[in-house]
């Protein structure tokens, strides 16, 4: 498959959650462009932002912990001119604290959040937010009492969907039994399979789309660095996460021959193979919807990154693939606590 011959072609679509919003089948991380990621050349990142558009992207990805709110307002304007096309997504919960990056608050109580959804709307420069995602979990909030409070926004006509980040299987069940949970955004790829034991089978059996972030490992899944510690800037994120750094990072590029292998014989790049590898879990779980939101600030990438769709992986490409999470060293976050697995 070529790159260059599927740039015109527009994303399929699918729909999250059973009443949720349709969307392509590929989403925009957005964080990247103004937060974690070193420094950014913010036209280019608007432009990827419409280009992404152009090629049938839809859902367009935020946080309000992403620089404390400036991401928000960055994809605010372009938000604004094309509100009828996209699907929104934001999250609450985490807040940094500006003299020590690594330290994080979680909050999940109802004054907080209510708090936090008026915050975004303002940044945001919008009346309603489609799709409104607890971001991390705090566990001495029952969860029945956060989606409790993220519901009355959306009878209050502020959210419209709700979703969830790195809860457990359990979590999610009790968060649908009390609002329907249109999505479910966790951590999955190549390199992290983790959520396939208990949350991938809890979300086909009640109905919640899967939206993988990271699917490309944060970038290392592409071959584009191959040590955080040597090719990072030191103000980029994933100098901190165990698995791309020192002897960890060595070993798992050694991983990505197989990955490298299939992307030569289809005549692609290793990325679209990691991509396309995460697009397939729909079919490896029958009647889970996945929506990837790969992240890139770069026009040329999500050109890239949208082509993977159409990549069909055989069989036997499948299972050359299947071991490489199994060997991959190193845990996802240096303190797991506020993953699904680390409370699984």
């Amino acid at each position: 498959m070529s790159l260059h011959s599927e740039n015109g072609a527009k994303l399929p679509t699918a729909r999250l959650g059973t009443d949720g919003p349709e969307v392509g089948v590929q989403g925009l991380g957005c964080m990247g462009m103004s937060f974690a990621y070193g420094p950014t050349d913010a036209d280019e990142a608007r432009a990827t932002l419409e280009r992404a558009l152009e090629l049938g992207v839809t859902l367009y990805d935020t946080a309000d912990m992403y620089g404390a709110g400036e991401n928000e307002k960055f994809i605010s304007s372009f938000v604004g001119r094309h509100r009828e096309q996209i699907t929104l997504a934001t999250k609450f919960a985490i807040s940094l604290d500006p003299d020590d990056p690594s330290a994080r608050t979680i909050r999940n109580d109802p004054p907080y959040i209510r708090q936090c959804v008026e915050n975004s709307l303002r940044r945001l420069a919008v009346d309603e937010i489609d799709l409104y995602y607890m971001h991390r979990r705090d566990v001495n909030v029952p969860v029945e009492e956060s989606v409790g409070a993220m519901a009355e926004l959306v009878r209050e006509g502020k959210v419209r969907h709700l979703g969830l980040s790195e809860v457990t299987a359990d979590e999610l069940r009790a968060a649908h039994a009390v609002h329907p949970i249109a999505a479910l955004q966790s951590e999955w790829s190549l390199f992290s399979r983790d959520i396939e034991r208990n949350v991938v089978p809890a979300a086909r059996e009640l109905g919640v789309a899967l939206v993988p972030y990271s699917p490309l490992g944060r970038g290392f899944l592409t071959g584009s660095f191959a040590d955080a510690e040597k090719d990072l800037t030191s103000d980029d994120f994933r100098r901190h996460q165990p698995r791309y750094a020192g002897e960890n990072a060595v070993a798992n590029a050694a991983l990505l021959e197989p990955v490298r292998r299939i992307a030569d014989a289809h005549g692609v790049s290793p990325g679209q193979i990691a991509l396309a590898w995460v697009h397939q879990r729909s079919q490896v779980w029958d009647g889970l919807t996945v929506v990837p939101i790969p992240g890139t600030r770069k026009r040329s990438r999500v050109e890239e990154n949208t082509a993977a769709v159409r990549i069909e992986l055989s069989r036997e490409e499948l299972e050359s693939l299947e071991p490489i999470a199994g060997r991959v060293a190193g845990d996802r976050y240096a303190d797991m606590t506020f993953s699904s697995a680390g409370r699984e």
